[in-house]
């Protein structure tokens, strides 16, 4: 879970508070000079070193702030995604949605949903994957879950999306039977998941005359 900046300052120490408030001017004035800095902006590299002055429990929440006091664009997400660590690269993931960045970003979640690294395909799977990947990218994205025992509760939006999709329950079942067939457990998640796609129960509607 991302913490606000409040919530953040009463977690940091003095040195670590310090670090995050001038991190955070430096993006504030990205934001308001962009184009100034040639080469890489000075909170990029902030964002690749917040885990090391913030600490790893708070990393995330750090270097979500920096993308957001930064209104990174399409470009920055893109650089810092590409030339991370996992550990970078989640954070990008879970901060997607608070950027103003339409649909440009989904190739670093169709990224991330192609890799077995369960951090990165539980992040990919959030509010911005939940809004932006089409019909068959989500439903792989559910296997992908289940396939890498990532829990079901991460997919954003799931009882939504799921509800009547008689294709995701096909293939939830052709990958049940599969898995039964090689003497696999069949994971727990897929029950749950399977009994939303189930359409949903119009509500009944009173045939009482008014009176």
């Amino acid at each position: 879970m991302l913490n606000s900046r409040k919530e953040l300052d009463g977690r940091l120490r003095g040195a670590a508070r310090a670090w995050l408030d001038e991190a955070l001017a430096e993006a504030a004035h990205a934001a308001a000079h962009p184009g100034a800095d040639s080469g890489d902006p000075p909170w990029e590299l902030r964002f690749a070193s917040a885990g090391r002055h913030c600490g790893p429990e708070h990393a995330d929440s750090a270097r979500a702030l920096l993308l957001v006091e930064a209104r990174a664009g399409l470009p920055a997400v893109t650089r810092l995604y590409e030339r991370g660590t996992a550990a970078e690269r989640r954070a990008v993931l879970l901060t997607l949605h608070r950027l103003d960045l339409g649909a440009g970003a989904l190739p670093l979640v169709e990224d991330a949903l192609r890799t077995n690294d369960t951090r990165l395909v539980a992040a990919a799977v959030g509010p911005y994957g939940a809004a932006h990947l089409d019909a068959h990218g989500w439903r792989h994205a559910v296997l992908k879950c289940l396939f890498t025992e990532v829990p079901v509760e991460a997919l954003d939006r799931l009882g939504e999306r799921a509800r009547g999709d008689t294709e995701l329950a096909r293939m939830l079942r052709d990958f049940a039977t599969e898995r039964t067939a090689a003497g696999r457990p069949v994971p727990a998640g897929l029950r749950t998941v399977l009994d939303l796609t189930a359409p949903a129960v119009p509500a009944p509607t009173s045939t009482e005359e008014p009176r």
